[in-house]
């Protein structure tokens, strides 16, 4: 069986309808509109996009469904939409609004069964559990709530939890290293991705074409950014010309 080309994708966390990005969760600076960032995005050859309302989970505040409705009416490239989600009838609205996936964090730690539920009715395929963790010198634990809530939880386990429930896929986001430009977590990374079978998008960290390879070198099936992609700093087209040159099979119609 083939095995899956490597996926670039783009995060574009939504604040008050904006485009933001901060370092480890916090300082917060604007970043553009999203959905003109989304269509520069896919003319440069990104694989997905991730939408996330970052404050929606800690505010309990929906996400707006307009976003998503105007988003699927510009976009031709998968995207997945999160944030302040609470109920599998929620996910279902977003679904149906347009976008191909969704993925749920806080509300599936504090209520794992709704990972079955949304299985139930839309599909592994459907649903991504995204789980933020930091190290807390004895293992990575997850967060929620915008990673303002330590759990307790220790990652690795919930990612395979969050399996034996029916998710689809893993983004997993490194509290330590996100925004900061040093790399992806690798341990992290590579720990989460030897525990499960179902795909690992790796987030968090990236600030060079060198560490997309490394993190792809680790196992991870697609690798996310923001900050390096919002600012200039690296172009999708580059990277993928880089990650070619690697021998790294990446999706090459750009």
């Amino acid at each position: 069986m083939k095995v899956p080309a490597k996926r670039i994708v783009a995060a574009l966390d939504i604040n008050r309808g904006r485009v933001v990005k901060g370092i480890k969760f916090r300082n917060l600076r604007d970043a553009g509109d999203p959905i003109e960032l989304a269509v520069k995005y896919e003319r440069e050859g990104v694989d997905e996009i991730v939408f996330l309302d970052i404050t929606a989970s800690h505010e309990r505040r929906p996400i707006i469904l307009d976003l998503v409705k105007r988003v699927a009416e510009n976009l031709h490239i998968p995207f997945t939409v999160g944030g302040g989600i609470r109920t599998p009838e929620e996910i279902v609205e977003i679904v149906k609004a347009g976008a191909d996936k969704v993925f749920i964090n806080t509300v599936a730690v504090e209520n794992p069964e709704i990972i079955e539920k949304v299985v139930s009715i839309l599909g592994s395929a459907n649903l991504v559990v995204a789980i933020d963790a930091k190290w807390n010198g004895e293992f990575w634990e997850v967060y929620t709530h915008g990673g303002r809530r330590a759990t307790g939880k220790d990652a690795v386990e919930w990612a395979k939890g969050a399996e034996r429930l029916g998710a689809g896929e893993i983004l997993l986001t490194s509290m330590d290293t996100d925004g900061t430009k040093k790399g992806f977590d690798l341990e992290l990374t590579e720990a989460v991705v030897k525990a499960i079978k179902i795909p690992v998008i790796a987030s968090g960290g990236a600030g060079s074409l060198e560490h997309f390879y490394q993190v792809f070198q680790v196992g991870a099936e697609a690798a996310l950014a923001a900050s390096i992609f919002h600012y200039g700093e690296c172009s999708i087209r580059d990277l993928k010309e880089y990650l070619f040159r690697r021998n790294v099979d990446v999706r090459k119609e750009i």
